[in-house]
């Protein structure tokens, strides 16, 4: 019994004929090659679907897109329902999958996720399966030309066939179509190892074919002989089928024993068992080679029975046995066929959908409602797949506009987001993305978000998250806003009712009630503590008697300065801090003694004194610091950063937090660098309040460095 495939079956190839001549007649004479290559296409889906409308409209889409027909010709002369459906084709095809390829020279594979993205999305954009149908069956045609075609374009074809347009076929049920992708797919991009699996098959795909028909032919007398109403269906196992059970078992060939495989298929479990009695009875098994997913099914909840013997000839033949519920169940239900042989993570929903479009491209009995009329564009309307500027699929709600994908890109574009282009046209922010476009967002320096953003009848964002993270952000603003006002209430406050004793900002806080003086602040600020409320408090404060002063120890005569500083040896004597170097403790010191101006105090590294010490060493003067913990002493330092606007006012909140005032600030801007330089000095009790700021400040925002001078 002979194999009817779709390239042997002369009732596709007749359809097509025919329907190619039907649309030729308004066009007149067309190009020959345009015309053969249009029918080999037609006859592939006519093979699977011989429905007028599918074969027609393929035909016609390939003659356009070949350019033997205009579209406006064909719109004008070709039937509606066939040029509709070759329109929506030539959309599909434009979907550019060669974008994502994207990378080094040499590239090979798409990510997992992304090949995933790039199925679901041309699943999404088809309103017929018969579309995805026509566009797998146009990829085997290209594949098939591409043997003589640029290497770099085989490979091109090859990646988009294995991660995108086989995994498709194979989970819409067209398995013969897929392996014959797949098999292209292994041949252009492992041409050695394609070459070296084919070797060692020692037999021509076709001679294969023939072994199955008579091994199938064998087992089925057999079945039926011993009162088994059975089906058995055969197929010789591909190429890439082999090599990628090789990969996955770790095994030689030699030890693949499913390169000829058969599967039958019985009403009951008892005739499972049955019709494994009489495979093992006409063949001796392969020890090691028999699994039970019968009694023990597999975890995604696959039952068969496989079994391998040796079959005529001597060849290993792999038998799978299971009932026609169980087939039906993995091939369409929970137990997901297609997803065993790709693997990832289970989506229901989605595999539910897969099942309707397979049902769908399944045969319907003459008179029955066509499911095709009731199915619409319903099936994948609850996301939408767009393309970013760099070719990622990006999957997002149904009805998502561009600032939906600048969030979804990341937080900051979409906080930058001030206008958006779609395949290179500006839109609306508001604008709804349709599946298949290309979505760039054009950007401002600064981050902005509109409160108009977040009201739902202006449509501007679909997506929760990327309300939320508008929101966040205006939390964040109004919270440094209250934050600045709160602590300028407080400033003022304070400076009118100055008085010795006047309370820190921490013990306002706790005065009343609040856990540090930035929530103290900010509820000032936002109107949540009013200015007479404040007032009361520092009105309280006052009305406490102070505490009396410490009394302060007498010193030792000689030994420590007003400033803080012991000069050993010497009596009072004028000290003053070097203003090359400006020490501060607990930084070494030494002193060196000047003509009439006292003792000039250097840190004992710097250079100035280093070299006046050569000149006259016995100016020298061993010095020390002393123990009042109070003393502050005065330190510069540099600060340069890009220029923006708020960064003074960042900087100075800064030192306001650790309780540092400003001596003095010079800011000067480059305006071709685009640069601020800020030379800035203030009072500190130690060196290490000072790297303390030094630190925040260089966290700060767009701060290339700070410096001490």
């Amino acid at each position: 019994m002979e194999t009817t495939t779709f390239d042997t079956d002369q009732a596709a190839l007749a359809i097509a004929r025919g329907a190619a001549a039907e649309l030729a007649r308004p066009f007149g004479a067309l190009a020959p090659e345009a015309l053969e290559r249009a029918i080999e296409i037609a006859r592939l889906v006519a093979h699977f679907d011989p429905d007028p409308v599918a074969v027609a409209g393929t035909l016609l889409q390939s003659l356009i897109g070949a350019g033997a027909v205009a579209a406006e010709a064909a719109e004008r002369a070709a039937p509606a329902p066939a040029f509709a459906f070759a329109r929506a084709l030539g959309r599909l095809g434009r979907l550019d999958l060669g974008t994502p390829l994207k990378g080094a020279p040499g590239t090979v594979a798409l990510s997992g996720a992304q090949a995933e993205a790039l199925r679901r999305m041309l699943l999404a954009v088809v309103s017929d399966p018969r579309l995805v149908l026509a566009r797998v069956a146009e990829q085997l045609w290209l594949l098939r030309a591409a043997r003589h075609a640029d290497p770099a374009e085989r490979r091109r074809l090859a990646v988009q066939t294995r991660d995108v347009y086989a995994p498709l076929a194979n989970r819409l049920g067209l398995a013969v179509l897929k392996w014959e992708l797949e098999d292209y797919a292994f041949r252009y991009l492992e041409p050695d190892e394609y070459r070296r699996i084919a070797t060692s098959l020692a037999e021509k795909r076709v001679d294969r074919e023939r072994y199955i028909e008579d091994l199938k032919a064998l087992l089925e007398r057999e079945l039926g002989a011993a009162g088994i109403r059975a089906e058995v269906h055969g197929r010789p196992k591909h190429i890439f089928s082999i090599y990628r059970k090789m990969q996955k078992k770790g095994v030689a060939f030699e030890q693949v024993f499913d390169v000829r495989a058969v599967r039958v298929l019985v009403d009951t479990i008892a005739e499972c068992y049955a019709a494994l009695g009489i495979v093992h009875g006409l063949w001796s098994y392969l020890p090691g080679e028999f699994d039970d997913y019968i009694a023990t099914p597999k975890v995604n909840g696959y039952r068969s029975i496989h079994t391998a013997v040796v079959g005529p000839s001597g060849k290993p033949v792999e038998v799978q046995i299971r009932t026609r519920e169980m087939h039906d169940r993995a091939e369409l239900g929970v137990a997901a066929h297609w997803r065993y042989k790709e693997g990832g993570a289970r989506d229901a929903g989605f595999e539910r959908k897969v099942e309707q479009l397979r049902a769908l491209l399944a045969p319907h009995a003459a008179g029955e409602e066509d499911p095709l009329d009731r199915v619409g564009a319903t099936l994948f309307r609850e996301h939408v797949y767009v393309f970013s500027p760099k070719g990622d699929v990006v999957e997002l709600p149904d009805g998502a506009t561009p600032l939906d994908f600048a969030y979804h890109v990341h937080t900051s574009l979409g906080h930058r987001c001030r206008g958006a282009r779609v395949d290179g046209r500006m839109v609306p922010l508001d604008h709804r993305l349709a599946n298949g476009v290309r979505v760039e967002i054009i950007t401002a320096k600064e981050p902005q978000p509109s409160r108009d953003w977040l009201v739902e009848s202006r449509g501007f964002l679909i997506s929760k998250s990327a309300r939320a993270k508008v929101r966040g952000w205006f939390r964040q603003a109004d919270h440094d806003e209250h934050l600045r006002a709160g602590r300028a209430i407080l400033e003022r406050e304070l400076a009118r009712r100055s008085s010795v004793g006047a309370p820190t900002f921490a013990e306002l806080a706790a005065e009343l009630g609040y856990a540090s003086a930035e929530e103290l602040s900010v509820a000032l600020g936002a109107g949540d503590l009013s200015a007479a409320q404040l007032g009361a408090a520092l009105q309280r404060r006052e009305r406490t008697p102070p505490s009396p002063p410490p009394v302060a120890e007498p010193k030792a005569p000689g030994r420590e300065t007003a400033e803080g500083i012991s000069v050993m040896g010497v009596g009072d004597l004028l000290s003053q801090y070097a203003r090359c170097c400006r020490p501060v403790p607990p930084e070494p010191i030494e002193g060196y003694v000047t003509l009439g101006r006292g003792v000039t105090i250097h840190r004992s590294g710097c250079g100035n004194l280093a070299r006046m010490r050569a000149r006259q060493p016995d100016r020298v003067l061993p010095v020390a610091w002393g123990t009042d913990h109070d003393q502050l002493y005065p330190v510069e330092f540099q600060v340069l950063a890009f220029d923006r606007r708020g960064l003074v006012r960042d900087v100075s909140g800064v030192l306001a937090d650790a309780r540092l005032s400003i001596e003095r600030m010079r800011t000067l801007t480059n305006a071709a660098e685009r640069t601020a330089d800020m030379t800035i000095g203030v009072r500190v009790h130690d060196l290490g309040e000072f790297e303390a700021v030094r630190a925040r400040i260089a966290g700060l925002p767009d701060v290339i460095r700070v410096q001490r001078r």
